[in-house]
């Protein structure tokens, strides 16, 4: 998670603020959030999802909290598909209005 200046800004925070992972941490947010979203509609405990996911109680608290260093994007897809969503991944030519790159829509 190392730092660079980028002066130019652009719909990503994380990448205006030089984060070299910033499209993956930014996919990893959105679908934490979706995955926080289906815990709190089904009012799930965090040993509730842990059960569930075959995720440890520990990690659940950590994406509770948006602490997604040590969680992969695979792990956060495979929760939610436990959780009964479907997780879509589309790959489509880069364009001049839609430059290369990883964008998660939840």
């Amino acid at each position: 998670m190392t730092r660079h200046s980028n002066p130019a800004g652009t719909s990503n925070v994380l990448l205006d603020l030089g984060f070299d992972d910033a499209e993956e941490l930014s996919a990893k947010a959105e679908l934490a959030l979706k995955l926080n979203e289906v815990i709190d509609q089904r009012e799930l405990s965090q040993m509730e999802v842990a059960a569930i996911t075959g995720m440890s109680q520990p990690k659940v608290s950590q994406v509770r909290r948006y602490k997604l260093q040590n969680i992969s994007l695979e792990r956060l897809m495979q929760a939610l598909v436990a959780l009964d969503q479907r997780v879509e991944i589309v790959v489509t030519p880069a364009t001049r209005k839609h430059v290369a790159g990883i964008t998660v829509a939840a």
